[in-house]
């Protein structure tokens, strides 16, 4: 029996998020249930303007990788892009080769067809070297390619490796490395896709297009007539800070260190005339600075700060309302400078927007694919897109694919990119021809994209004949090793598990068993496992503890794939008791049912889909909200679903109205433990029900029990 779960929340906690934010009362009651209270985290729920990401340049090799393309754009290198199979790896290498073509460069793209492993391969090196490529860039892979890069520099391969995997303790020797999970990256949010590192280079390589790529900036300013506060700027990213109070008389200009910190520097200041005459009062007239005035230029494209103090415009931040510390004056002036630079680049390179509105889709499909947390800037990344793509301008390919799938024309949501389109384009990859999804994204002509759309279509149902064939050699073996492990395990070792499928087995391995799960299969005389988590294990710790015995291995948290050798496969298998008897697990969560807000009948209508699209998207680490109204009628129903999956549609009486609700796998309960006329208590999902063109409403059950 589940356990429902209803947090008991501060009714001050609520209100003080009322009335900061303006959020109506359910809509903060649930976000502090759900401990989102801070405002660095209410940002990404409540903003989908993508000022609002983090910097490209706050990589700190980022501007080493620039300068290496733009050294293979003059001297008219080869380039090529290596990918990986799936979904993340695919997109990541079409929004860099399509911003590398824009350059001019002779690029090229390899992904792992036919059997290749995962991953960048020593054959795809030396094959790079005898076409005299010179400059090698991985995507979403190569963090753990150590030999492979050591082959290409043996062969005079320059290597910038972009990836967001776990890194091992031994990195390869790659000229550049971009992934946010390093300790020394610089980059504040580790948790993006390799695609959205990708996307962070395709735009810091945009930006040196523009006259702002390397520009040494200072922002000044003069805090209460005698506080000297100035922040350097380097590619639109905060480097260095002076703040002197000079009211004492005790600190004179030369020995304070001001001069050093802005020698060499373009000053830039808010209201020159003010700025100067409070220069002079402190440093009398003898002192010449060279300062120029933003706000006049500014205001020619942002209007309404034309004669707005510096600190009128921190009342107004719009960051200063998630921030605290983004109320100063110095603060509201980086923010308003940063917007204004957005701003007239995009109005003197207006491909430029163009370029971010194109690969944002990409990198959207890349967060649900790979099951990036759906926290921070992953919440900017999804929602932009998705509000891209439902005002009608998908990109090319996404298109196409949507058009095939009977979703343009609705409102799209992640769930519909989860369940058809990312699949779908997985199936490429996983069936060994992974660049019928990137020809999609890349091919110029929309035929040929009609044709690769279908292509990738067959390629779908081709793989879900063989996962269903692939488990049904299994029978009733998950449950006898979940027995053989003491319900904290499932490992299924199995030839016939076609390789594209045995990460898909491994998650219905988690599904059926509830456990952490290892599928593997045989590939000639090596082995090839993958992983998927449950209840808190910690996927490539848990690989790692078998020691150095992969021939290769990676992934995250909640999945990994490896492969071995015959001869370790035999230590793996010996080991795996001893490892899975010291595993912890943590709260089996299909049991839990996390209630976010108990609604009395008035509240069941339909505006109520508007609360449920605030929190859009969802997925990893925001789960679909979960409603709970007791005392609720049952006014009719049905069994549905053919072959083994029966389901229960039900007709709810909750106030006035009849709605329908859907009951996955339950159809046994109907007129069994339910009947017609039973008052129930129930717990659900509320959501939208597009048929025939039309949209309505309709609950999706979760949980029930008589009242």
């Amino acid at each position: 029996m589940k356990t429902w779960n209803k947090k008991e929340i501060s009714r001050d906690q609520v209100l003080a998020l009322h009335n900061k934010y303006k959020l109506g009362a359910l809509e903060a009651s649930i976000f502090t249930r759900r401990a989102v209270t801070a405002g660095s985290d209410l940002l990404y729920y409540l903003e989908d303007d993508t000022r609002f990401l983090n910097k490209p340049f706050e990589f700190s090799q980022m501007e080493d990788a620039v300068d290496r393309i733009l050294a293979a754009v003059d001297e008219g290198e080869k380039v090529l892009i290596f990918g990986d199979r799936d979904v993340d790896g695919i997109t990541a290498t079409a929004v860099l080769y399509e911003q590398l073509k824009r350059m001019d460069l002779d690029v090229s793209w390899r992904l792992p067809s036919g059997d290749d492993a995962y991953g960048l391969s020593v054959a795809a090196v030396e094959d790079f070297a005898k076409d005299y490529g010179t400059l090698l860039i991985t995507v979403d892979c190569g963090i753990s390619n150590y030999a492979e890069i050591q082959r290409a520099q043996e062969l005079g391969i320059s290597v910038i490796v972009t990836d967001h995997h776990n890194p091992p303790e031994k990195l390869p020797a790659a000229e550049v490395i971009l992934n946010p999970k390093l300790s020394d990256s610089g980059y504040p949010f580790a948790e993006i896709s390799g695609c959205a590192v990708a996307f962070k280079l395709a735009q810091a390589l945009r930006l040196s297009q523009t006259e702002l790529y390397k520009q040494d900036i200072c922002l000044l300013n003069i805090r209460d007539d005698t506080v000297v506060e100035c922040l350097k700027l380097r590619n639109m990213v905060k480097r260095k800070s002076f703040e002197k109070d000079f009211s004492d008389g005790t600190s004179s200009l030369a020995s304070s260190g001001l001069l050093e910190f802005l020698r060499g520097e373009q000053i830039f200041v808010w209201d020159a005339p003010k700025v100067s005459a409070a220069l002079k009062n402190l440093f009398g007239n003898g002192v010449e600075f060279n300062l120029f005035d933003v706000r006049p230029e500014a205001a020619k494209i942002i209007p309404s700060v034309s004669n707005a103090s510096l600190q009128k415009l921190s009342g107004l931040s719009k960051i200063a309302l998630y921030f605290d510390q983004a109320g100063s004056e110095l603060e509201a002036f980086y923010n308003i400078f940063v917007t204004y630079l957005d701003k007239k680049v995009a109005q003197s390179f207006p491909s430029i927007k163009a370029c971010d509105e194109r690969d944002l889709q990409l990198v959207m499909l890349s967060v649900f694919s790979d099951i990036m947390p759906l926290k921070n800037e992953n919440r900017i990344f999804a929602r932009k897109a998705l509000n891209i793509i439902n005002q009608g301008r998908p990109r090319s390919g996404l298109t196409e694919i949507l058009s095939r799938q009977g979703l343009l024309g609705k409102k799209v949501c992640a769930k519909d990119l989860g369940w058809n389109v990312i699949p779908a384009l997985n199936a490429a990859g996983r069936l060994g021809t992974p660049e019928d999804s990137l020809n999609l994204f890349l091919a110029e002509s929309a035929d040929q994209r009609e044709d690769y759309a279908q292509k990738i279509l067959d390629h779908n149902e081709e793989r879900k004949r063989l996962e269903n064939a692939s488990w049904d050699f299994l029978g009733g073996r998950p449950e006898k090793s979940l027995q053989k492990f003491n319900g904290k395990f499932c490992l299924i070792v199995e030839e016939k598990i076609h390789r594209g499928v045995v990460g898909r087995i491994a998650a219905k391995l988690v599904q059926r068993t509830g456990v952490p799960s290892i599928a593997i299969t045989k590939i000639d005389n090596d082995y090839l496992g993958s992983m998927r988590t449950a209840r808190g294990v910690h996927c490539t710790d848990f690989l790692d503890k078998f020691g150095d015995i992969y021939i290769n291995h990676g992934g995250h948290s909640g999945a990994a794939g490896f492969s071995l050798t015959a001869q370790n496969f035999e230590i793996f298998q010996q080991k795996f008791g001893a490892i899975v008897q010291a595993l912890e697990l943590g709260a089996d969560e299909d049991q839990i049912v996390d209630i976010d807000a108990e609604l009395t009948p008035q509240y069941v209508n339909d505006d109520l889909i508007n609360v449920v699209d605030l929190f859009e998207p969802y997925g990893n680490e925001n789960p679909e909200l979960i409603f709970m109204t007791k005392g609720v009628r049952i006014a009719g129903g049905q069994v549905v679903g053919k072959g083994e999956r029966q389901h229960l549609k039900l007709y709810l009486e909750i106030g006035k109205q009849k709605w329908p609700a859907l009951w996955w796998d339950q159809g046994a309960l109907y007129k069994t433990e339910f009947n017609d006329g039973d008052l129930i208590d129930v717990a659900y999902n509320f959501q939208r029900n597009t048929f025939n063109g039309r949209e309505g409403r309709q609950l999706q059950i979760i949980d029930a029990r008589r009242s």
